[in-house]
């Protein structure tokens, strides 16, 4: 059962399309301020699990919770408000918008005036506008990106729009931040990079975060606890450690028998949609 002190609760969750159980009675807990990581397998769960913390799927039963509250059952459009954002494996940006525009784009849960105070651009509208800017300006200064902020999308290259995305995300303000395979398609040095930001969002800006990775070296470098799954089963959890020499995880990994000597993840393990 999830711990009563937890953040996010996880507890017993499940979903079956059809007969294939892509997640069956998973539950963990994530601590306020914690880097907690999925790993597994391809086609082990770790993104299904994400969806159905998202919202985007319903859960065929268990439950998840945000804060002591259930969210399970919560309409998807939200799940922003209650400060829960999300990035994706494949960058879900508009090509041939600017970084500036995408990234204002994540303020839409904090819009408090509507339709008819923006058609008038009544004073109050034109004071949350400029707070608007100032939260992005500030989320672009963070992440470096002072270079891009009025270039289209679509000029950038990939690494820079992984970053850009995760500045989105960053925009809504959130409490909890699921990352879903954040190295994905990232070379060395853009991974370096990646992991430098997720330990200052966690260090600086205070915000949880839950990531679905394959990469291990980023995984061992950011990460307080992890959750190996296969087959939608939890296998193990611990520190990044104890989990990689685990022996479940060394054959979820690598097949093999229990008796045979083993090794555990490689670093950088590919993983598709999980």
């Amino acid at each position: 059962m999830a711990k009563s002190d937890a953040f996010l609760e996880v507890d017993d969750l499940a979903i079956h399309f059809g007969g294939i159980k892509a997640v069956d009675g998973v539950t963990f807990s994530v601590k306020k301020g914690e880097v907690y990581t999925i790993i597994g397998p391809n086609g082990a769960g770790k993104s299904t699990i994400f969806n159905l913390i998202g919202r985007i799927y319903d859960p065929t039963h268990g439950s998840v919770s945000f804060e002591g509250k259930r969210i399970s059952r919560l309409p998807t459009h939200k799940i922003v408000g209650r400060g829960i954002a999300r990035t994706f494996q494949n960058i879900e940006l508009f090509e041939m918008a600017t970084v500036l525009d995408n990234m204002l784009l994540g303020r839409h849960a904090h819009l408090g005036a509507g339709l008819l105070s923006h058609m008038g651009f009544f004073p109050h509208v034109r004071r949350e506008e400029e707070r608007h800017r100032h939260m992005i300006e500030e989320v672009i200064d963070f992440l470096d990106l002072q270079h891009y902020r009025d270039q289209r999308i679509a000029e950038l290259p990939y690494g820079v729009r992984k970053v850009v995305e995760l500045g989105r995300a960053l925009a809504t303000e959130p409490k909890l931040l699921l990352l879903d395979e954040p190295s994905s398609g990232l070379n060395v040095e853009e991974t370096e990079d990646m992991a430098f930001w997720i330990s200052d969002i966690q260090s600086i800006l205070g915000i949880t975060v839950v990531m679905v990775e394959h990469d291990m070296t980023l995984v061992n470098e950011v990460s307080d606890r992890v959750l190996a799954i296969n087959y939608g089963k939890v296998i193990a959890e611990g520190t990044p450690e104890e989990v990689q020499v685990h022996p479940e995880v060394i054959r979820a990994y690598l097949g093999g028998d229990e008796d045979e000597p083993a090794e555990g993840p490689k670093e950088g393990e590919g993983d598709g949609e999980g």
